[in-house]
């Protein structure tokens, strides 16, 4: 135990110190910018997707949806990426020859 004359003071010194230890580890955790809630995609341009290249321009996104679909099950990777100019259907580069004969051959 604690003697002397301010020996009154190390509970609540201790308490703030604990506090403030947790006050630090609370933000450094929440901190991240992270959310564990997905946001929304926000459409770019075609040509912002990285190593992605556009395989098929539909007109709506329910016909991307069925040539992703169509693409994903010959074993493709394929995705759909509302663009601003639109919906696009975009494959890596090794697989462009082969997404637009199945596209072609659909």
């Amino acid at each position: 135990m604690v003697s002397g004359p301010y020996a009154f003071l190390a509970g609540p010194v201790l308490a703030l110190v604990v506090v403030g230890l947790l006050a630090l580890l609370l933000r450094w955790a929440f901190s991240s910018g992270g959310s564990l809630v997905e946001r929304r995609s926000r459409p770019g341009p075609a040509g912002s997707y990285g190593l992605l290249v556009p395989v098929l321009t539909p007109g709506t996104f329910i016909e991307a949806e069925v040539a992703v679909r169509r693409l994903t099950d010959a074993g493709l990777r394929a995705t759909l990426a509302p663009t601003t100019q639109g919906p696009r259907v975009l494959v890596f580069p090794e697989d462009l020859a082969t997404a637009r004969r199945l596209l072609d051959a659909g």
